[in-house]
């Protein structure tokens, strides 16, 4: 039971993020703070001991850091960097981490050039009438990076301490 809760709270919660930012270009600040407060809750239950429980929150904390520098000299939008963080919290100083900065990256290299493409061949007044396109055909908006982050957080899931315990 344990297990398929943790499954619905971290994978729910990064299929949440990523379409959220589609859709509105927006991570909710909630989304982050279930997920971290989430991994409190979880971590003890799991029985993940004292000091690694402090390790994690120490990588979460440097991630928040370092995101929110990239966020105050625009290098990164603010929804993108609480997501980073709080999966970093979940993650610890991990091999995980480093694969999901690296998925993350890889993906959203992706992504943005699927949407550089798009916004290169299509007609924007044909989609003005689909809200979530026509803000993504935008070349004045940013890039939707939840997406590639909830792919990454999904795709290193199986791997997290938490459920490997």
């Amino acid at each position: 039971m344990l297990a398929f809760l943790t499954a619905l709270i971290f994978c729910g919660t990064m299929i949440y993020a990523a379409i959220s930012d589609l859709l509105f270009m927006k991570i909710h600040n909630i989304a982050c703070l279930f997920l971290a407060a989430a991994f409190l809750v979880m971590a003890p239950l799991y029985g993940l001991p004292t000091k690694d429980i402090f390790l994690h929150i120490a990588a979460g904390a440097i991630a928040l850091a370092i995101c929110f520098a990239l966020f105050f000299i625009n290098a990164m939008g603010g929804g993108d960097a609480k997501l980073i963080s709080a999966t970093a919290l979940w993650t610890g100083f991990s091999v995980s981490l480093a694969d999901y900065l690296l998925i993350s990256a890889i993906t959203g290299g992706i992504l943005t050039l699927c949407i550089l493409l798009m916004r290169k061949l299509i007609d924007r007044s044909k989609i003005e009438h689909i809200a979530f396109l026509y803000r993504l055909s935008d070349p004045k908006k940013g890039i939707p990076y939840g997406i590639a982050l909830a792919i990454a957080g999904l795709w290193i899931y199986p791997d997290l301490a938490l459920v490997r315990a």
